[in-house]
């Protein structure tokens, strides 16, 4: 697989001004570039991970997932803007440009920034922390490259950090 330079521009971040947490993860995987949302690819366990946080089902559709963020005052978005990625590996990312989380603090109510994954917070720590000053929580990531934590484990380190 070839290096890509991509962007975000597919869609944008998820929030409404009754945002009050911010979860950001690093770049779009390819399957969810494809569905054009978050945390698109069937063995992230982003969705259950954070339904199990508020114990509800976890949301399947592109619309349950919409409402259940707006329900829970969750906004969504990624740390990298653009950059050059091969497949959906992290660890390929290459020449960043950051996000700039501004008009979502701006446009809401979110007073905590959560990171998934130990790329997500380092690269906010580099990039986003020095230009908005908001302090983010790592917290370990819901990929399923991250197989030595099971979705019991996750559930309760991201239950701990979030409620």
């Amino acid at each position: 697989m070839q290096p890509q330079k991509l962007d975000h521009s597919d869609f944008g971040p998820f929030f409404d001004a009754d945002s009050e947490l911010l979860i950001l993860g690093s770049f779009p995987s390819v399957k969810s570039r494809e569905a054009k949302f978050f945390y698109g690819h069937p063995q992230n366990r982003f969705w259950r991970v954070i339904a199990a946080v508020f114990d509800v089902p976890a949301p399947q559709t592109l619309e349950e997932k919409k409402a259940f963020l707006s329900a829970h005052h969750i906004a969504l978005y990624d740390v990298i803007e653009a950059c050059t990625i091969v497949g959906s590996s992290d660890s390929s990312i290459r020449d960043v440009r950051a996000a700039d989380i501004r008009p979502i603090l701006a446009g809401s109510r979110v007073s905590r920034v959560f990171c998934n994954g130990g790329t997500a917070y380092a690269l906010y720590e580099k990039h986003i922390y020095p230009v908005s000053g908001a302090a983010a929580v790592k917290l370990p990531s819901t990929s399923p490259a991250n197989a030595a934590w099971s979705l019991d484990r996750l559930t309760s380190a991201w239950r701990e950090a979030i409620l």
